[in-house]
């Protein structure tokens, strides 16, 4: 099969791959529809993260092409998203509601897994990690959002669900990537009155407003603390999410929040500090870390499916598979927020 091939920074090609079989009675094999890049893939590229040589990707939608003897929930021809994670669905953690911490899961692209940017993976677990889309023949727009689900949605979702985010409240978002946006749609979808988001870049801004951004910061740093400060009395915001995963970011996030509220923080952090003055004698809270996305999808796919929320706004570029090095760029150089990958027809 054909497939993105990661041969170390700055490198991005597409090759053959060996074709998925079923290894385990619980796999299944799905083909790819459509897939994207990750901002977290941009890490990788740059070469500030480390990654196996191989296969990268880890959002998808596609068709089940096959499953093993035990898989009782799925047939061949179900569209299905996929979490960015796969999780047994039975141990502790799951039951707990984290499958992204499963003691038996781990991700697509990466360590030896077929990678969502590519034409098939096998997905191992399949019952308890492939959701199951209901319907036919859905618009572009709905595909779309129905990908986004498969992470950065569901980690703006988490980052609203870590900061506590309800009805009425004045939040902050730090961070306009696909991620920090859909933060905005979450803490919107959530109840929040006042939604703040910190962005310079205009395009990013009207993706925000559009999302329930109710004002825009453009400053950084200490002109944002300031900004945000003095819009709100000088307490600070109830929630603030933290989406981008620097020390400058984190201590933003931490600047903004008054007295007694909470960090929810998604940000994948590179040499982040949590300022452990702020959390005790400040009374800030930090919480949050990778999204639980198989526990997320049920909840938000009907509001996808139903037009009420489009988290497919984000992916503003598209390229296919044999282009996909494009995404990468126009991702790198900020020049979209998120890459789409057409690889196969989708239902």
């Amino acid at each position: 099969m054909r497939s993105a091939i990661f041969g170390g920074p700055q490198d991005i090609t597409v090759g053959e791959r060996p074709d998925p079989a079923i290894e385990e009675p619980t796999d299944a094999i799905v083909r790819v529809s459509l897939a994207c890049v990750c901002g977290s893939d941009l890490w990788y590229y740059r070469g500030l993260s480390p990654h196996d040589l191989g296969a990268i990707g880890h959002e998808f939608i596609g068709i089940v092409d096959e499953v093993g003897a035990e898989v009782r929930d799925l047939r061949p021809g179900d569209f299905v998203v996929t979490p960015f994670t796969y999780s047994d669905g039975t141990c502790v953690l799951c039951r707990a509601g984290w499958p992204s911490n499963c003691i038996n899961g781990g991700g697509f692209g990466n360590r030896g897994m077929d990678g969502g940017q590519g034409e098939a993976v096998r997905v191992p677990f399949a019952d308890a990690t492939l959701v199951r889309v209901p319907g036919s023949n859905h618009s572009d727009e709905i595909l779309r959002s129905v990908l986004a689900l498969s992470d950065v949605a569901c980690t703006g979702h988490h980052a609203a669900v870590s900061g506590a985010v309800g009805p009425g409240m004045t939040v902050a978002v730090v961070g306009d990537g696909a991620v920090g946006l859909s933060a905005v749609l979450a803490a919107k979808r959530l109840g929040a009155e006042r939604i703040i988001a910190l962005s310079r870049n205009p395009a990013r801004q009207a993706v925000a407003r559009e999302f329930g951004a109710t004002d825009i910061v453009a400053g950084r740093g200490d002109a944002a603390i300031e900004a945000v400060r003095e819009m709100t009395d000088g307490l600070g915001v109830e929630s603030a999410l933290e989406c981008v995963g620097t020390s400058e970011s984190m201590n933003t996030a931490f600047a903004i929040a008054r007295s007694g509220s909470v960090v929810g923080a998604v940000g994948a952090p590179h040499d982040v500090e949590v300022p452990i003055d702020v959390v005790i004698f400040r009374n800030v809270g930090l919480r949050g870390g990778v999204a639980p996305a198989r526990k997320y999808i049920p909840e938000l796919l009907p509001d996808v499916l139903d037009g009420r929320i489009n988290p497919g706004r984000v992916l503003d570029f598209e390229t296919d598979l044999d282009h996909i090095v494009e995404g990468y760029k126009a991702m790198d150089e900020r020049r979209a927020i998120k890459a789409l990958v057409r690889v196969a027809p989708a239902r």
